[in-house]
């Protein structure tokens, strides 16, 4: 009998121990696919931080990355764009051309949330037969997502300060996230409307 413990135990512990091989190669894959899909970035290690949660569900579909990329910049531009209003009702901003600048920066950010919205709602419908124009819609806003983030950097050109300078890293680093987005999405572009059944 005790012989007979030992066999179940052991099979048991074979049994854990292929399973684990069998999630840690699974795991590999979906490295390797998050790698690859952020290897067209100009930040790859934000992207590979930003877009990790992804890589199960997206694989190798770079419609999937691309839509990852898109939400991800949604969800930090809605983070900046609550900060920015928080400074504002703060009232930390010193000057009236900072006060301008920030108020035009929260305009930029409500105007870059909408693009990314209307840029994720095409994505989540992508059909081959509207395939360039949908992409090229897309690229539009993306554009723009991008435009309005320069334009607030700008409104703070030459201001110093604190808030000043915590306003700039945090538009700096979504404006980062955008780029890598739009890397995605010239990637999918790139691989065509074929690329949709992938």
């Amino acid at each position: 009998m005790a012989g007979l413990h030992v066999s179940v135990s052991f099979l048991v512990i074979v049994v854990g121990m292929m399973n684990l091989s069998l999630l840690s190669a699974s795991q590999n894959g979906n490295n390797d696919n998050l790698r690859d899909a952020c290897r067209v970035t100009r930040y790859r290690d934000l992207c590979i931080h930003s877009l990790s949660s992804f890589s199960h569900s997206a694989k190798q579909s770079p419609s999937r990355w691309a839509r990852a990329g898109v939400s991800v910049t949604i969800g930090e531009a809605k983070r900046v764009a609550e900060y920015l209003v928080k400074v504002r009702k703060q009232g930390t901003m010193k000057g009236s051309r900072n006060r301008a600048a920030l108020s035009d920066c929260i305009e930029c950010f409500q105007d870059a949330i909408d693009n990314l919205h209307n840029s994720l709602g095409v994505l989540r419908k992508l059909s081959s037969k509207k395939f360039e124009r949908q992409m090229s819609d897309v690229m539009t806003w993306m554009s723009s997502v991008l435009t309005d983030e320069d334009t607030c950097l700008d409104g703070f050109a030459g201001r110093k300060g604190k808030p000043v300078k915590l306003i700039r890293k945090q538009v700096m680093n979504v404006s980062y996230v955008t780029s890598n987005a739009l890397a995605l999405l010239n990637r999918l572009a790139n691989a065509g409307a074929g690329s949709l059944n992938i």
